[in-house]
């Protein structure tokens, strides 16, 4: 009887040995005490584990199992004939049906080479790892990849269907729709016919226990993002900035908006979010508030936009300024000109402001649009249509800025040049076809011109036969 056990022992150790190594040499991987791929122990019992392996050696526990969980025990040592092996015994007690998962041990410097080994936590009155409240859990439906409905169980042997509301109940075939306990439902190629309601079910002992999802499947388009201001915002230093960033996407769609400013690492703005629906669109609001601004808030604001793998962006520049001001001179020296029938002239001066000043055109003192319908205020300058020669003068430029007592004004002079144009041919007096040899006559020649013309006289008389023609100047 002892030289069976010594056998089956040998046996089994031996097992051991050549199932977690390999060519490598001995512990290439780290080794549990355990053979088997799962385990199933009851609620409230001790788990415990051991790891031996070539260098240190770290556990990664199940998400259901607390980072801090105080009835987590690890003990690490040196092992081996020669102390040059490194051991690690995990224990868990009390075991809770929420620490069902996978228990793996690792190398600590190498996380790739590992071992694990799946333990199931059983109770009669909790199949699901999962206890669900009234409200379903979304799971999401994502173009070309599997669907999966995670209600996984504390038994491997639990009997678990998937039911469409209402009462649509769905069976695996083992290739497309794949019931797997530490998964759940598995869905390989979703089609629409998986959006809505759905739970997996199970009954132990006369009682039925269900986990409820609801499906989603996320749309990713974003049609549009503007902000309220896409130039360049100028604005005074202890005032405040409201940025408002719109996005406007296809319904289901979830967008996640972010924003990069100068002073994001100190928390200087206030940032809040709000959603709406139109009739066939989702509009999403995302506002940066900075209640009073500081010179070091100027610069490049970001409106950043991500929906699954989308991603929008626009931006803004903001300049701060410590005080109002106007800074106002001539832009082509203070005489400028023009010529009589064009189409347009604009008087226009160099005028940098913050806030924008209120503007006023004077002509020769008076108001210039209203002395004539032709003048009109465009911006901070001043257009004249058809140019005529009575539209030359004094032309000034009143700035202010009422709230701030800030006041300044421009006289530009405007010279309007006129063509030469003679009003009369030479005509005398009398005006005789022939005059007697020897008279005196007048003649006369009417000119005008901006500015002033010269006149020259040219006398080509009938020369006498053999002589070339006299000229007067």
């Amino acid at each position: 009887m002892f030289d069976i056990l010594f056998v089956m022992i040998f046996g089994l150790s031996g097992r051991v040995l050549t199932k977690d190594t390999d060519t490598k040499g001995r512990f290439s991987s780290p080794v549990l005490d355990v053979t088997e791929k799962q385990l199933v122990i009851e609620r409230n019992q001790t788990l415990q584990l051991s790891c031996r392996g070539r260098w240190e050696l770290q556990w990664v526990l199940p998400s259901g199992v607390p980072k801090l969980y105080p009835d987590t025990h690890i003990v690490n040592t040196q092992c081996g004939k020669k102390s040059n092996q490194y051991c690690s015994r995990l224990t868990l007690s009390p075991a809770l049906t929420q620490h069902t998962g996978s228990y793996r041990c690792r190398y600590r410097q190498k996380e790739r080479k590992q071992t694990s080994v799946y333990i199931y936590i059983t109770d009669s009155q909790r199949p699901f790892v999962k206890v669900q409240s009234e409200i379903p859990d979304v799971v999401y439906m994502k173009e070309g990849e599997p669907l999966v409905f995670p209600c996984r169980v504390t038994n491997p042997d639990a009997k678990v269907s998937l039911v469409k509301f209402p009462l649509h109940r769905i069976t695996p075939d083992h290739r497309n729709i794949i019931w797997n306990s530490r998964q759940g439902f598995i869905i390989r190629s979703p089609t629409f016919f998986y959006i809505g309601l759905f739970s997996c079910e199970t009954i132990v002992d006369g009682v039925k226990y269900t986990n409820k999802f609801l499906t989603h499947r996320p749309v990713n388009k974003i049609l549009d993002v503007y902000l309220n201001s896409t130039g360049l915002v100028h604005t005074l230093q202890g005032e405040m900035l409201a940025l408002n960033c719109t996005v406007t996407a296809e319904w289901n769609s979830r967008v996640s908006i972010s924003w990069t400013y100068p002073q994001k690492a100190n928390g200087s703005a206030i940032i809040s979010k709000r959603i709406s629906r139109s009739r066939s669109n989702m509009l999403f609001y995302s506002v940066l508030t900075i209640p009073s601004l500081s010179k070091a808030d100027k610069g490049l604001y970001k409106c950043q936009v991500t929906s699954g793998p989308s991603k929008r962006e626009t931006n803004t520049t903001v300049i701060v300024y410590d005080q109002p001001f106007i800074r106002l001179k001539h832009r082509n020296g203070p005489v400028v000109q023009a010529f009589a029938g064009q189409k347009s002239f604009r008087l226009t001066p160099k005028l940098k402001a913050f806030p924008a000043p209120e503007i006023i055109w004077l002509k020769d003192g008076m108001v210039a649009a209203e002395r004539c319908s032709r003048y009109h205020v465009d911006g901070f300058s001043l257009v004249i249509r058809d140019v005529a020669e009575e539209d030359a003068g004094i032309y000034t430029i009143l700035t202010g800025i009422q709230q701030y007592g800030l006041f300044q004004n421009l006289t530009i002079t405007l010279v309007v040049n006129v063509k030469p144009q003679i009003g009369e041919k030479s005509v005398s007096s009398q005006q005789p076809g022939t005059v007697q040899r020897g008279s005196r006559q007048a003649l006369h020649c009417t000119s005008h011109g901006v500015p002033p013309p010269q006149i020259q006289w040219l006398w080509h008389p009938c020369p006498p036969k053999g002589l070339g023609p006299a000229r007067l100047a």
